[in-house]
């Protein structure tokens, strides 16, 4: 398993943070998604193999949000 941390912008209250949480659960291959709203950041536990980090990356700007990681 890969951990990803991710910095995204724009998540500003706890709908945010289930969005984001709920979209990159919804793939394959992950494993674990832990949204810290105070830091901005989203680490997500993966299979590379399966979820790449650009594939992650595009769920979180799917749902609104510029994500880096």
């Amino acid at each position: 398993m890969t951990q990803t941390i991710f910095s995204v912008e724009g998540m500003a209250c706890e709908h945010c943070v289930r969005a984001v949480t709920q979209a990159v659960e919804a793939l394959p291959g992950v494993s674990g998604v832990k949204a810290d709203l105070s830091a901005g950041a989203v680490t997500v536990c993966h299979d590379a193999a399966i979820q790449p980090v650009e594939a992650i990356r595009a769920a979180i700007e799917a749902e609104g949000y510029a994500a880096m990681g």
